[in-house]
């Protein structure tokens, strides 16, 4: 008999007594069907959630097998480095890493990555190196002949361990330099120069004359400066205005180069200047907008483009002969969206390019293939063939100690921490 269909054929046959009967096993038969049914289902259901669980395990153990981060360089490049005895330093607010490039051979480069919330400016004087980051500015101190527990010296020419940090809260600091022994960094939220003082978060300084107050405005995004033998002797900002965010309003052409400490534009209509620096006796800058390495004549304030390269330009450093440039992607179009760069290239790309600034030449570069879109300082490390920066990801920072040279014989080491040691 079938289980579902109309069954009132049956009550003449049955009687009402009858068929309420069988209506009752009818009704409780298509109770116990669904109750099958929905258990196949759910076995079912509970195969397809165990696969799928396990496809999604094997992928995430692939991504955890992948590097984050990766990159390719042309083939002339670690033979260079190693001709130039030189590695960088390089860094990365949007990918918040601070990296290393040096050439291990002369077909090989190695890149080492530490973890730091937004990194930007870089500042290096003799066995100390500074560090822009979100709400710090970070203090390393060069440790060198360094050597484990055992008395073996390790291999590493630049070893920064970091020693202390000054808290100054969100102020976008961008570069930063030490004149002397003080150290000026770009205050680009308050529109100014700044010092620190272990009193105070910072303390103003310098700021463009048009800018009427010390404000945490970001009126002008004064970006980049140079020193001369003087102090400050150059500065970029983005706009010659005094309104919050006014800079914004004529981004792609409102860029000025400043003197300092007159304040006198020396260049104007640029697009999204950085990084002004003096080189073998000339002035130049980043016209990041339009991916363009100008020189720039201080007197008449005309520019001369050196090269054009396929990115947002930003980071800067000079060895010898050569540029080493960095390009960025353009990721916030908010920010950096309605640049002349956009129109002159199908795709930018995230690089170190090396350019020889006598003929304008491309020499070669490092390319970003995953993980970093946008880079913001380069500093060349003359002299430097294995670079290395404690950080704080792992449990070595627990277990480096650096101390005086005169107490190193009169301490015990634990030798299953493995800890080293200075022996300057």
């Amino acid at each position: 008999m079938a289980l579902e269909g109309d069954l009132s054929p049956l009550r003449e046959s049955f009687g009402v007594s009858g068929f309420c009967i069988i209506n009752s096993i009818r009704n409780r038969l298509l109770e116990t069907n669904q109750l099958f049914e929905r258990r196949r289902l759910n076995t079912n259901m509970g195969t397809k959630l165990s696969c799928a669980k396990h496809k999604k395990s094997l992928k995430k153990a692939k991504r955890e097998r992948e590097p984050c981060i990766a990159f390719v360089h042309t083939t002339n490049l670690p033979a260079l480095f190693q001709d130039l005895q030189i590695s960088l330093l390089v860094t990365t607010y949007q990918a918040q890493r601070v990296m290393t490039f040096s050439a291990p051979s002369r077909s090989k480069m190695f890149m080492l990555m530490r973890v730091f919330p937004r990194p930007t400016g870089v500042a290096i004087k003799e066995d100390e190196l500074a560090l822009c980051s979100m709400n710090q500015i970070w203090f390393f101190r060069l440790v060198t002949n360094l050597r484990d527990d055992q008395g073996k010296l390790m291999p590493y020419d630049y070893f920064l361990a970091p020693r202390r940090s000054h808290v100054t809260g969100d102020i976008a600091a961008h570069q930063l330099a030490w004149h002397r022994d003080e150290l000026l960094i770009v205050n680009t939220r308050f529109s100014c120069l700044c010092t620190l003082d272990e009193h105070w978060s910072f303390v103003p300084g310098w700021k463009p004359p048009f800018i009427s107050s010390y404000a945490p405005e970001d009126r002008c995004h004064l970006n980049g400066f140079c020193l001369d033998e003087h102090g400050p002797k150059y500065a970029t900002a983005l706009g010659a205005t005094d309104q919050p965010g006014g800079w914004r309003e004529n981004k792609a052409r409102g860029g000025i180069l400043m003197e300092v400490p007159s304040g006198e534009i020396v260049a104007h209509n640029l697009s999204m200047p950085h990084t002004p620096m003096l080189y073998r006796n000339q002035l130049w800058v980043l016209e990041s907008g339009s991916g363009s390495l100008l020189t720039v004549d201080p007197k008449s304030g005309l520019t001369e483009l050196v090269v054009r390269l396929p990115g947002f330009l930003r980071g800067l450093s000079f060895f010898d002969k050569y540029a080493f440039i960095g390009l960025c992607q353009i990721r916030e179009k908010s920010n950096f969206g309605g640049l002349p760069i956009e129109a002159m290239f199908d795709k930018l790309k995230c690089a170190i390019y090396v350019v020889d600034i006598t003929t304008g030449t491309e020499v070669g570069l490092i390319e970003f293939t995953k993980g970093v879109e946008e880079l913001f300082d380069i500093q060349v490390l003359p002299g430097v063939k294995n670079p290395h920066i404690l950080g704080f990801e792992e449990e070595t920072i627990n277990q480096i100690m650096v101390i005086p040279p005169q107490f190193v014989g009169a301490c015990t080491l634990d030798h299953t921490a493995k800890q080293l040691r200075s022996q300057n």
